[in-house]
């Protein structure tokens, strides 16, 4: 009898034990991106579209090959995936105006004659002081709008990013600094998640 009980106790527990939570198809899809990331060893730049684009495409090819993350290729034949999208640099005068003054002016008179007899008073008061400000100065910004994509075309990552430059460093070279920052965060990010996902669940 105490047997039985048993049985239909360890029966009932185990019915209650959560059972283990299956990935969701969108987490599943994200550790297949993050997989793909991994497995890159060459990438090619293609042309990007945009005013001053082939200047940062080789200031992005200088930052990714400094990184040591991938192989930075020029034969596209030879590459497991391809960085597209497109990239600008802008070169414009941003103004500040502003003009401050303060004016009051009062005039007072009166007047009268008649024959030998003539009186007359006039008065005025004007006050003025008034403030102009003009500054210019010039300013580079720099965009790009980028995506890593696989030999099927497959998306693999994307990243925009803006800069106005930095201290030692113009708008184009920081913003294709910030592309390669934001790409080596992701891959450690993905090896990181893959990492976790290999490791033995501990009994």
């Amino acid at each position: 009898m105490r047997a039985f009980v048993l049985i239909m106790w360890l029966a009932v527990a185990s019915a209650q034990e959560p059972l283990p939570a299956s990935p969701t198809p969108g987490r599943r899809f994200e550790e297949e991106r993050l997989q793909q990331l991994l497995q890159v060893r060459r990438v090619y730049i293609d042309r990007l579209i945009g005013s001053s684009a082939d200047q940062i495409r080789d200031m992005l090819m200088t930052s990714f090959q400094a990184s040591k993350l991938f192989i930075v290729t020029e034969n596209a034949d030879r590459a497991d995936a391809f960085l597209r999208g497109s990239a600008d640099e802008e070169i414009f005068q941003d103004t500040f105006q502003s003009s401050e003054g303060i004016n009051a002016r009062t005039n007072a008179g009166s007047g009268s004659g008649s024959g030998q007899s003539r009186k007359s008073a006039y008065g005025g008061i004007s006050i003025g002081d008034r403030e102009s400000i003009r500054v210019s100065e010039r300013k580079h910004e720099a965009r790009a709008s980028l995506r890593l994509v696989n030999k099927d075309g497959d998306l693999i990552w994307s990243v925009t990013k803006e800069s106005n430059g930095a201290k030692f460093r113009g708008a184009a070279a920081d913003v294709a600094d910030k592309v390669t920052k934001q790409l080596l965060l992701d891959f450690e990010r993905a090896r990181k998640s893959t990492t976790r996902s290999a490791s033995p669940v501990p009994n």
